[in-house]
């Protein structure tokens, strides 16, 4: 088959750019052709992907975002595709991979009657209405199954177009029989002594993910806690907000702030204990990245997977609605103890060895190629 991908940016350190690269690179391993619309593309192109970087350009992102639409449409009436997977919403999709959640739902519970009369709304909520309104046909890759729900009751989308697919955790993510040399190599290369403590939070979107609620929750630690705990954030984002927010804190040697990077595993060996207090998170892939690696978790209920996090007793999740001093509690609880960290890194590899955790791009290869098109 001849399969088109869309995806508004591509660059190799987001969640939902990587989920959409092993999708891509698993429907080409089985034979069929990969062609990918983008707006930009930072970073190498697979052997055997044809990538289109759409030439539209706007003043604001929803108009970029309609031409890029209107352009990739028009491309493929001239080159036809027996399949277009949209990795963002927008009309004309055979598949919908849903990484984001319900915009309506968001529009009409957390902002008022003069944000819905804007020209950013009207656009939004109609290329969310394009993938889930009944008489569409798109069919619906769903990586959480806390979102169904809020799209069935704005759109009364048909439960039967709703896929639900496993978590899709790589391969790398999972600890080596080496796991330990690499962990005492790394806390080497960052200065880390014995008796010091590693917290990282990883993914991009700071202001989502809370980075600000980390940062107070350091900084809220007992005083000789905090003394030998350190926190390093990676992400793409613009890190200048919490670098102030860091400072006015008091926390200027205690973190860093990173840019996206390659070497993810080594942080999650190498870390006492992932902290990703989320705000509003369809999945947080990173929760299982950090479940496999055999490595701690804190996170919020807001969070998808967090309940994963439950049932491998990986960790500790903060209840909804969140109270930022039982995040700075539980943070000092975890870090405090020594015992319970073991406890909870071998019950997370215990249930990485016997859960399905692994084949999401596999089952949504299943779908995209096996789905019928009028």
């Amino acid at each position: 088959m001849q399969l088109a991908f869309t995806l508004f940016k591509y660059f190799p350190y987001g969640g939902l750019q990587r989920d959409f690269l092993r999708i891509a690179l698993a429907c080409q391993a089985r034979g069929h052709a990969v062609r990918v619309y983008t707006l930009s593309w930072q970073g190498d192109i697979p052997q055997g992907f044809e990538v289109v970087q759409v030439p539209v350009k706007a003043l604001t992102n929803p108009r970029r975002y309609e031409k890029f639409s209107e352009w990739a449409r028009q491309d493929l009436v001239r080159r036809p595709a027996d399949r277009v997977v949209g990795f963002n919403k927008m009309p004309g999709l055979d598949v919908y991979y849903c990484a984001d959640p319900c915009y309506e739902d968001k529009a009409q519970t957390l902002r008022g009657k003069i944000y819905r009369l804007s020209g950013r709304y009207r656009h939004f909520a109609a290329f969310e209405r394009a993938v889930f309104e009944p008489r569409s046909r798109t069919e619906i890759l769903m990586i959480s199954a806390l979102q169904q729900p809020l799209f069935e009751k704005h759109y009364g989308t048909p439960a039967a177009r709703f896929h639900l697919l496993p978590p899709g955790i790589a391969a790398d993510r999972r600890a080596p029989p080496d796991a330990e040399e690499i962990r005492r190599e790394f806390r080497r290369e960052f200065a880390l002594g014995d008796a010091d403590l590693l917290l990282v939070q990883i993914g991009s979107g700071f202001k989502t993910k809370g980075l600000d609620r980390s940062l107070k929750a350091l900084a809220a630690l007992p005083a000789e806690l905090k003394a030998r705990t350190r926190l390093i954030a990676i992400g793409q984002d613009e890190p200048r907000p919490f670098l102030a927010q860091l400072r006015q804190l008091g926390l200027a040697d205690r973190v860093e702030i990173l840019k996206g990077r390659d070497d993810i595993p080594r942080f999650l060996l190498g870390a006492d204990l992932l902290i990703h207090p989320a705000y509003n998170e369809n999945t947080g892939t990173v929760l299982l990245e950090a479940v496999v690696a055999g490595l701690p978790v804190l996170t919020t209920a807001a969070c998808g997977y967090a309940h994963y996090i439950e049932e491998a007793a990986a960790g500790h999740v903060i209840p909804l609605p969140f109270a930022q001093t039982t995040l700075d509690a539980t943070l000092a609880a975890m870090l405090s103890d020594n015992a319970a960290r073991r406890q909870w890194a071998a019950s997370g590899l215990a249930f990485a060895a016997q859960a399905d955790l692994y084949s999401m791009p596999e089952r949504a290869t299943d779908i995209i190629v096996g789905q019928s098109v009028e």
